[in-house]
C-alpha cells in the first residue's frame, strides 16, 4: 500500500482536516476521502485502499468519490490491464476546482436577474436579491486577477507546476485574462 497503514499522526491529520471541511460544509465521507488523498504522496488510491484507510465500506467510497469528481476536487483513473480504477488529486486541485466555478456563478447570475425581476427591484427582497447579484458579479470581475496573482505566488514559493493537461476551457481563458 502507498500509505503507512498505522500511521497515527497521518491518520490524525485525515481526521481533523476532514472536520475541519464537514464544519465548512463540505459532506462528511468526500472530506474524509479528499484529506486522505490529499495526506499520501502520489495522491492517487485505489477504492479498496481507501476503504482500508478510512475503515470504511467501498461503497462509502464510491458515492464520496462521485462527489469529489463532480465539484472537481479528483479524478479517476482507470489502471491499464486492469478493471480497478485509481482515484486521484491534483497538485492544482483548489486552482482548478476554483476556475470551474465560472460556470456556477454565470447559472447564479442568471437566476438573481430573474428573481429581482419576479420579486421586483423596488421591495425588500428585490434590494437583497440585487445585492447578491452584485457580489457574484464582482466575484467574476475578480477572479481571474486572484488566479494570477495566485500563479505569481506559486512561482515565488518555488511550487512545483504539475497542472493538468486537460485543463477546462474557461480555465485558459482565466488564466489568459
Amino acid at each position: 500500500m502507498k500509505i503507512l497503514k498505522r500511521d497515527t499522526s497521518r491518520s490524525g491529520f485525515v481526521e481533523r482536516f476532514a472536520s475541519v471541511l464537514t464544519e465548512s460544509g463540505f459532506p462528511r465521507m468526500p472530506a474524509r476521502v479528499f484529506a486522505a488523498l490529499l495526506a499520501t504522496d502520489s495522491g492517487r488510491l485505489t477504492a479498496a485502499e481507501l476503504a482500508a484507510l478510512l475503515h470504511v465500506s467501498p461503497a462509502a467510497i464510491s458515492g464520496a468519490v462521485s462527489y469529489l469528481v463532480h465539484v472537481n476536487l479528483a479524478s479517476r483513473e482507470a489502471e491499464p490491464g486492469s478493471r480497478r480504477e485509481h482515484y486521484r488529486v491534483h497538485s492544482e486541485t483548489w486552482y482548478e476546482a476554483i476556475a470551474s466555478k465560472d460556470q456556477v456563478l454565470d447559472r447564479c447570475e442568471r437566476s438573481l436577474r430573474e428573481g429581482i425581476e419576479v420579486v421586483g427591484r423596488e421591495t425588500a427582497a428585490g434590494a437583497r436579491i440585487a445585492e447578491t447579484l452584485a457580489f457574484f458579479e464582482f466575484i467574476q470581475t475578480e477572479l481571474p486577477a486572484m488566479l494570477e496573482r495566485w500563479r505569481a505566488r506559486k512561482a515565488e514559493l518555488g511550487v512545483a507546476n504539475s497542472k493538468r493537461a486537460n485543463l477546462s476551457a474557461r480555465a485558459k481563458r482565466i488564466r489568459a485574462a
